[in-house]
């Protein structure tokens, strides 16, 4: 929703091809709002510390959000967080968590009481742009995730990445994960962030829209890129032994079936992993296309 700058480079510290890893792209120049912005800057700091330190019940919903913000690496404008969310939802489909989209009206208040108000509890599409602001949800851990929150120049000022919650999800008629008109309230350093959650119009002008399924591939793809990132940190020294006892079987699994394998990214930008096929081959195969046993569940989304 806001003009952008280019933010400080930062490398992944993995094992890899020197070929660019796919990540989430803009469709199209995004929207000028009075705000302002700039890019993600992303931390892979950040994400360290995490890694180093969540819990296992925290792992993938903490890691996922700030190492895709620095794998973005400048290159994904903030505003563009609808497909932000889209390809996030998919990222952690593939790991065995579930998480919806959620369109929000976000205001952000200063210590002095000023503050500014962002998204819309009736957004609209220009063209090709959305006019709103999205975050997610993960129903079974109740969090509530804002990975592009840094697009706000004053939020993005205290430096500390993604917006993670904890939210209460009761049940509604309406299909909703959360009571349209019912609020968030979060601390960001000296700011109170008022997340307002918008009625299911505001939804179905997301899923709904011809956009949407025309970059839906595009959205899946980018997320099982993103994943297989995560994956791959999940599986390092110091981790993997707390990622084993995080409560979702599909990580689980995909972590038994990488080990300790090869990765890197293909010349179509695809991350794959050198591992054996269900006849026993080893090939170089996405997140996607790795063989788990048939009572794994499946990856989120499920039609």
């Amino acid at each position: 929703m806001s003009k952008q700058k280019r933010g400080r480079k930062h490398r992944v510290p993995q094992k890899r091809a020197s070929r660019e890893p796919s990540v989430p792209r803009p469709r199209d120049a995004a929207p000028v709002l009075p705000a302002g912005g700039m890019h993600l800057r992303g931390s892979m700091d950040q994400t360290a510390t995490l890694l180093q330190h969540a819990k296992p019940d925290q792992l993938v919903e903490l890691v996922l959000p700030h190492l895709w913000a620095a794998l973005a690496d400048g290159r994904v404008p903030a505003n563009v967080c609808v497909d932000a969310c889209m390809t996030l939802r998919h990222a952690y489909g593939q790991l065995g968590v579930r998480a919806e989209l959620l369109p929000v009206d976000l205001a952000v208040q200063c210590k002095d009481g000023s503050g500014t108000r962002y998204g819309s509890l009736t957004p609209s599409w220009s063209g090709t742009s959305w006019n709103g602001h999205c975050v997610l949800v993960l129903p079974d851990s109740e969090r509530f995730v804002d990975a592009t929150v840094e697009q706000f120049d004053e939020v993005r000022e205290i430096g500390a990445g993604p917006m993670i919650g904890k939210v209460a999800l009761p049940t509604h008629d309406c299909g909703m994960l959360m009571e349209p008109g019912a609020q968030v309230m979060l601390q960001r350093g000296d700011l109170v962030l008022t997340y307002t959650i918008a009625g299911p119009d505001a939804l179905a002008s997301i899923v709904e829209h011809p956009e949407m399924a025309a970059h839906a591939d595009r959205h899946h793809r980018t997320g099982v890129n993103a994943a297989s990132f995560t994956l791959a940190a999940l599986r390092g020294e110091g981790v993997r032994g707390r990622a084993m006892q995080a409560p979702h079987p599909r990580l689980r699994a995909l972590l038994r079936a990488v080990g300790d394998a090869r990765y890197e990214a293909d010349e179509g930008g695809d991350v794959r992993f050198r591992v054996a096929d269900q006849t026993g081959r080893e090939l170089w195969l996405r997140m996607d296309e790795i063989p788990l046993p048939p009572t794994v569940p499946a990856a989120w989304p499920r039609s």
